[in-house]
């Protein structure tokens, strides 16, 4: 584990906090109202930390910065549909990793921390390929997706759409994180879909 309580790190975390606020989006919390990306972030940094205790400097830096400054590239930019999200997507991560390289370099972090955190929250097929740090990333994003945006999608979607969206997070996760998933304070109408989609996808 790289000693994740060094200088550095706090002035990169807080470098990332600070790009991040200006959010114009905003999420409201405990009752508490924050900018979106930023509190955003803040909790993946959480899930990734309980979900990996010895979580790599680099890791944590991702999870911290998945999302840096992502209301720059509005979604409306690009056509709408599948193929137009994916495009929408892919512009996000090179900005995203763009920006992360660009403070941690500012920070002193070494170039082959700046790439490998860069890598992560760029994704760059890490998951695919089956690497550990991408999947607890991917877990901790999704954990947030549910915590955050759940009851909101479930209200815009019908049976179907909601088995497929809710199917593409799921079948991403780790099963400890779809174990977590399921232990989430959600609202009952949320805690219901889920459990009914989960045990239709086990038997997909």
């Amino acid at each position: 584990m790289v000693d994740a309580d060094s200088e550095r790190f706090a002035r990169a975390i807080a470098a990332i906090d600070a790009a991040n606020s200006d959010d114009p989006f905003t999420l409201v919390v405990d009752g508490v109202e924050r900018p979106k990306e930023q509190t955003h972030a803040e909790m993946a940094t959480r899930w990734v930390r309980r979900l990996d205790p010895s979580a790599s400097e680099e890791l944590l830096l991702a999870a911290r910065a998945h999302h840096i400054r992502r209301w720059v590239i509005p979604r409306s930019d690009f056509p709408a549909g599948r193929s137009g999200y994916l495009r929408w997507r892919r512009a996000l991560h090179g900005v995203h990793a763009e920006l992360t390289a660009a403070i941690l370099e500012d920070c002193g972090y070494p170039r082959r921390a700046v790439e490998r955190t860069a890598a992560l929250v760029q994704k760059a097929d890490l998951l695919r390929d089956g690497d550990a740090d991408a999947q607890t990333l991917e877990d901790a994003l999704a954990l947030v997706f549910l915590e955050t945006q759940l009851d909101a999608l479930l209200a815009d979607l019908d049976d179907a759409q909601q088995r497929r969206a809710l199917g593409r997070t799921w079948r991403k996760m780790s099963a400890a994180a779809q174990a977590e998933a399921l232990t989430l304070p959600l609202s009952e109408h949320a805690v219901e879909t889920l459990s009914r989609l989960v045990d239709g996808f086990a038997n997909d």
